[in-house]
C-alpha cells in the first residue's frame, strides 16, 4: 500500500474566509463619537477604557452591538419582527466583520413583585418540572407549582358544531400554584387607618388627614359628608358597625351632592385606586411620604411569604417542598439536588445542577431562587444574566460586557477575569467596557476613548496592547498605576450610631457602633451583608440621606435641569425678568413648540421598520415656540440657557443680571460631582451609568440630613474621577456630615477614617463583623480577605 506524498514544501495560500479576523468600524457618530474609526481583533479580549461619558458605551453598545442585533432581527419574517423592538441603523459609515452579539449589560431586572432569581434564570422552571414528576402526593403539572398561575375552575355548556349541532356539559380545572390571598406576591398591603383620619373628630370637624383632602373639597370630603351613608357630625369612633363598613368598604354607588351626580365608594378602595395604583417614584415628595406612612407591607399570613398555595406546598421530595427548595442558599440547593438519584429524570437533574453550579462559579452561590429580582444590585443582575452563557457551546460570537466587576470585592474580581478569559479561549470575541485596572490588565487589546467626557470626548486616544497604554500619556494611562495611600491621621468620631441585634437577611445577630462625624467605609465580599446592615438596620430617625444604586427614571424629555429641579428657579427668573408666566419656559407646558409638542423632533413610526426621527423644522430642535425665544434673561433665551454646559451656566447664574442663587446652588453641586461638562438640556437617555449615578448624588446632596449613606459611589467612575469623589466625601465630612460608604474600591477604603468589614464569606457563611478599626490597623492585621487585598494595594 503506497502513501501519497506532498511534493511542494510551501504552505498553502490562506483561505479567503480566514481573512475576516477584524471588526472594522469607520466613521461612527453615535451620541458624542466624532467620526471614530477603529479595528478590533476577533477572538481576543478587548477592553474599552476612558473617563465616564467619553463614548465607550456609545461605541460598544450603541454602535457595534446595536448593529449586530439589528441585522439578526432582519433575518426574521416581517410578522415576527412586528413583535420585536425596532432598531435604527447606528450613525456610522462602515461596520464590517460583525458576528452575532450577546449583550450582558447592567440593566436592572424587572422589579415586578413576582419576578425572582429563579424565574429569571429558568432554574425555577426546571424545579417545577422536577416536583411535578417526583413530588408526593402528585398534585398536577408544573403549573401547579407556579406562583404566577392561579387555580381556575369552570363549568357550563359548550356547543360542538360538527355534523349535527350538539350541546355538551363540560367542566374545566387548571391547578395553579398561586397563593390566592397575596396573588403570588408573598406580601399583602395593609392601610394604617390612623394615617387616613383622626377618629376623635367628625367629618365636618376635618377628620381626614390625607394630603389634598380639604373640608370644602367637592370631589373628596363632601361626597362622604353629604352621601347619607354616615352622620357627618358624629366622631368616626362612634359610628355603628354598618356606618363604619359603608365608610371604609362600600362598593361604588351613585349619589347626588348639590344636584351633581357623583360616585361614592368606601375610603379604602378609593385610597388604593388614587394613591397605590400609581408608581411611587412618580409621586410628589409629600404624597410619597404619606404613602410610606400609611401603607404597610406584611408577609402574607396564608403562604408565609412563599407565594405558593397550600396544595403546592404539600407535595414533597425527600421531605422538602418547592418553597423550601427555593428558600435554600443556592450552594445548599445544589448539594440537595446531587443527593437525588432518580434515573427517570436524569437529564433534568443534570441541566438543573449545571445551572446551579454556574451560580456558584460566578460568585452568586449566596443567593436563593426566591430572592426578588428587583432587589439585586446592578452587578448581581449582570452576573445572573451571564449564567446562561457560561456553559454555552457557541463559538465565534461576540460577548459584550458592561463593567462586569461592578459590585465585586477584589477577591472576586480574579474569578470574573477567569470567566472572561474562558469565553475568549473558546474562540469568542469578548468586548468589555471597564474601569478596574485588574481587568484592564488581562486585555489582549485596549481601546482608550477621550480625552475628556461629553463634547470633550468621543475620539480614540490610544489603541493597542496594554504595555503601550502606560506610555501613551492618556488620562487612563497616567492613572493606571495610581494607588491611594493610607492617611497619616484619621478623624475623631463625634458620636456613634448603635445597631443592636441586626438579623436582616443573612446578618447573624450583629451588634456594631457606627462612628459619626467621620468617613466610615463598610466593606466585605459580595453577599456578606453590607447592604443588609446599613439599609436594613440604620434607623430612619437618624436623619439619613440614602443614595442607593436604583436607576434614575427619565424619558427623552427629561434632562439634568428637570431631574435636579434646576429648571424651576430658571423658569421663575425668566418669568420675573419678562413679566410673563413661568409655564411659558417649559417645553412640556405652554411654551412647547406646537408642531413637535416640545420634543424637538418629529417621530415617524414605520411599523416593523425602524422609526425615523427628524429635527422639527419649525423650532429647529429648540423645543420652544418662536414667541418664547424672544424673552431673554441676561441676553440669553431659554433654549440658549439649556444648551449651556454646567460650568458656564454656574458663572451665568452666579453674578450679573441673571444672578439666581437657587439655580447657582444646584449647578455648584453638579460641578462638585464632576458633571461640569454636561449641558443642562441633554436628554437623560443619553447619559452613561456613571453620569446618572453622580447626577443622583448631586440631587441628594440638597437634602437636609446629618448622615449620608452612599452605596458604591465609584460605580462607573474612571480612575481619575475616584480622586475627585474622595475630595467630595472629605468636603461632606468637613461640613459636619457623617458619611457611611458601602464600597469595594481600595482607594476609598484607604481614604477612610474607620472600616467595618463583614464576612468571612457570603450568604450564611457571612453576616458577621470580622474587623472594626482604622485602615492602618486592617492592613497591619491582614486577618481578613479585605485586609490582604488592601495591604497589597497600598504596597504594605
Amino acid at each position: 500500500m503506497s502513501m501519497a506524498t506532498r511534493t511542494d514544501t510551501q504552505s498553502p495560500a490562506p483561505h479567503v474566509a480566514d481573512s475576516h479576523d477584524l471588526i472594522r468600524v469607520h466613521g461612527a457618530r453615535v451620541n458624542n463619537l466624532k467620526d471614530v474609526s477603529v479595528e478590533i481583533p476577533k477572538r481576543r479580549l478587548t477592553v474599552f477604557t476612558g473617563v465616564s461619558g467619553s463614548g465607550k458605551s456609545s461605541l460598544v453598545f450603541g454602535t457595534i452591538a446595536a448593529e449586530s442585533q439589528r441585522l439578526i432581527n432582519e433575518t426574521y419574517s416581517a410578522f415576527v419582527q412586528g413583535f420585536m423592538p425596532t432598531l435604527a441603523r447606528p450613525d456610522v459609515d462602515v461596520l464590517d466583520g460583525l458576528t452575532t452579539a450577546i449583550i450582558v449589560d447592567q440593566q436592572r431586572m424587572g422589579s415586578d413583585p413576582r419576578s425572582t432569581v429563579g424565574t429569571a434564570t429558568d432554574a425555577h422552571a426546571m424545579l417545577r418540572i422536577l416536583f411535578s414528576r417526583l413530588g408526593q402526593p402528585h398534585i398536577g403539572s408544573p403549573q401547579a407549582f407556579s406562583f404566577n398561575v392561579p387555580t381556575v375552575r369552570a363549568s357550563g355548556a359548550i356547543t360542538v358544531e360538527r355534523g349535527a349541532r350538539k350541546t355538551e356539559k363540560q367542566t374545566f380545572t387548571r391547578i395553579g400554584g398561586m397563593c390566592p390571598r397575596c396573588e403570588g406576591r408573598g406580601a399583602v398591603t395593609d392601610l394604617d387607618l390612623t394615617q387616613l383620619y383622626d377618629d376623635s373628630k367628625s367629618l365636618t370637624e376635618g377628620a381626614f388627614t390625607i394630603p389634598g383632602w380639604k373640608s370644602d373639597s367637592f370631589w373628596t370630603v363632601r361626597v362622604y359628608a353629604e352621601s347619607g351613608f354616615v352622620d357627618p357630625d358624629k366622631p368616626i369612633r362612634d359610628y355603628t358597625e354598618k356606618e363604619l363598613h359603608d365608610f371604609l368598604y362600600k362598593e361604588p354607588v351613585k349619589v347626588k351632592v348639590d344636584g351633581v351626580n357623583l360616585t361614592y365608594e368606601g375610603l379604602i378602595p378609593k385610597i388604593q385606586k388614587s394613591f397605590l395604583a400609581k408608581d411611587r417614584e412618580a409621586m410628589q415628595p409629600h404624597i410619597r411620604a404619606f404613602v410610606d406612612r400609611a401603607v404597610t407591607f406584611t408577609t402574607c399570613p396564608e403562604c408565609k411569604g412563599t407565594r405558593l398555595s397550600e396544595e403546592a406546598r404539600s407535595s414533597l421530595i425527600k421531605g422538602v417542598n418547592i418553597a423550601d427548595a427555593c428558600a435554600m442558599q443556592i450552594t445548599d440547593l445544589a448539594e440537595w439536588i446531587r443527593g437525588l438519584d432518580e434515573p427517570s429524570v436524569a437529564p433534568l437533574l443534570t441541566a438543573l445542577l449545571q445551572s446551579l453550579d454556574s451560580f456558584v462559579e460566578i460568585g452568586l452561590g449566596y443567593l436563593s431562587l426566591d430572592r426578588p429580582a428587583g432587589t439585586l444590585s446592578g452587578g448581581e443582575a449582570q452576573r445572573v444574566k451571564m449564567i446562561r452563557h457560561l456553559g454555552s457551546s457557541l463559538t465565534d460570537t461576540t460577548y459584550v460586557f458592561d463593567e462586569p466587576t461592578i459590585g465585586l470585592h477584589p477577591h472576586d474580581i480574579q474569578r470574573m477575569n477567569n470567566l472572561l478569559l474562558r469565553l475568549r479561549d473558546k474562540g469568542n470575541t469578548v468586548l468589555v467596557v471597564e474601569h478596574k485596572p485588574e481587568t484592564i490588565a488581562i486585555a489582549d487589546h485596549v481601546v482608550d476613548l477621550g480625552p475628556g467626557a461629553g463634547t470633550a470626548g468621543g475620539t480614540i486616544c490610544y489603541e493597542g496592547p496594554l504595555e503601550g497604554l502606560r506610555a501613551a500619556g492618556t488620562i487612563t494611562g497616567c492613572h493606571l498605576d495610581d494607588r491611594a495611600s493610607l492617611k497619616p491621621s484619621v478623624r475623631t468620631p463625634t458620636g456613634k450610631l448603635e445597631i443592636r441585634g441586626a438579623t436582616t437577611h443573612n446578618l447573624q445577630d450583629v451588634d456594631v457602633d457606627i462612628p459619626l462625624g467621620v468617613l466610615c467605609v463598610v466593606t466585605g465580599v459580595a453577599g456578606s451583608g453590607k447592604s443588609s446592615l446599613i439599609h436594613g438596620s440604620v434607623p430612619a430617625s437618624a436623619g439619613v440621606v440614602s443614595v442607593d444604586q436604583a436607576p434614575i427614571r427619565g424619558s427623552r424629555r427629561s434632562n439634568p435641569a428637570t431631574y435636579t429641579g434646576l429648571l424651576d428657579p430658571i423658569r421663575k427668573a425668566f418669568a420675573k425678568a419678562n413679566g410673563v408666566k413661568p409655564a411659558l419656559f417649559s417645553a412640556n407646558s405652554e411654551g412647547a413648540c406646537p408642531t413637535c409638542n416640545g420634543a424637538g423632533v418629529i417621530y415617524v413610526d414605520l411599523g416593523i421598520m425602524a422609526g425615523v426621527t427628524t429635527p422639527c423644522e419649525d423650532c429647529e430642535g429648540k423645543r420652544f415656540h418662536a414667541s418664547v425665544l424672544e424673552y431673554r434673561l441676561g441676553s440669553r433665551d431659554i433654549a440658549e440657557v439649556l444648551a449651556m454646559p454646567v460650568t458656564e451656566a454656574a458663572e451665568f447664574f452666579g453674578a450679573g443680571e441673571a444672578r439666581t442663587p437657587a439655580a447657582h446652588a444646584v449647578l455648584t453641586r453638579l460641578a462638585d460631582v464632576g458633571l461640569g461638562y454636561l449641558s443642562l438640556g441633554q436628554p437623560l437617555t443619553t447619559l452613561s451609568g456613571g453620569e446618572r449615578q453622580r447626577l443622583k448624588l448631586a440631587t441628594h446632596m440638597a437634602e437636609k440630613g446629618g448622615v449620608y449613606v452612599l452605596d458604591e459611589p465609584t460605580t462607573g467612575l474612571h480612575l481619575a474621577d475616584v480622586e475627585q469623589l474622595l475630595g467630595l466625601l472629605d468636603r461632606l465630612v468637613d461640613a459636619g456630615k457623617s458619611v457611611i460608604v458601602i464600597e469595594h474600591h481600595q482607594a476609598v477604603m484607604a481614604h477612610a477614617d474607620w472600616i467595618i468589614d463583614l464576612g468571612p464569606g457570603a450568604g450564611h457563611d457571612g453576616g458577621r463583623i470580622v474587623f472594626e478599626g482604622t485602615p492602618a490597623d486592617l492592613v497591619a492585621a491582614r486577618s481578613t480577605l479585605t485586609g490582604e487585598h488592601l495591604a497589597a494595594y497600598v504596597g504594605a
